[in-house]
């Protein structure tokens, strides 16, 4: 197999986005180690691809952030329900430059902006309506927010990418590719 998974996913992906009515498209599943020993899933946004890699973002004190910053080894999960594929993703997250993490903060509407702004992603809150007054007291103030130090993301460059294509007969169309020593090397795997 010759062809490029990078490639493959950009085509599935861009197949996916014209003909998906979700509301958020580009929800991937992110898989860390988690800090009590069990793994920890949740779903992310997929910013971009940029040098082969994949871009997300968020707090970097949030869980995800800390479980990261502890074992950058990470898988992302995507499930298309349009095309009806799945493509699973392991790799190695990295911080992304400030500049970028700037860029990505200033593309956000204001009120995800604020959110950022005053909460701290997972921790416990003993008045959520008093943060959600104060919330919605600023985001009609129409404040300027600037990117918070502990608001970033991770770029996952990845080491290992399967499609999976499935059919009605349920043999599925399976391909995993590897990188070793710097090149992809792809193979059929069975259903």
């Amino acid at each position: 197999m010759k062809t490029s998974p990078i490639k493959i996913f950009k085509e599935w992906y861009k197949e996916e986005l014209d003909l998906t009515q979700v509301r958020i498209p580009t929800a991937v599943c992110l898989s860390t180690h988690g800090t009590d020993e069990f793994p920890n899933a949740r779903f992310v946004s997929l910013k971009e691809i940029i040098n082969d890699a994949f871009i997300i973002t968020g707090p970097l004190n949030s869980l995800k952030g800390i479980e990261i910053a502890k074992d950058n080894h990470v898988a992302l999960t995507f499930w298309w329900t349009e095309t009806e594929r799945q493509i699973r993703v392991q790799g190695i997250a990295r911080k992304i430059p400030e500049r970028l993490a700037d860029k990505y903060f200033h593309e956000r509407d204001i009120y995800s902006k604020i959110v950022s702004s005053i909460c701290e992603q997972g921790k416990e809150t003993k008045d959520a309506k008093l943060l959600e007054q104060e919330i919605q007291q600023r985001v009609s103030r129409k404040e300027m927010v600037d990117r918070p130090e502990d608001w970033g993301g991770f770029s996952i460059d990845p080491v290992r990418i399967e499609f999976l294509e499935f059919k009605a007969s349920r043999f599925h169309d399976r391909k995993l590719f590897e990188l070793e020593n710097g090149k992809w090397k792809g193979k059929q795997i069975q259903p």
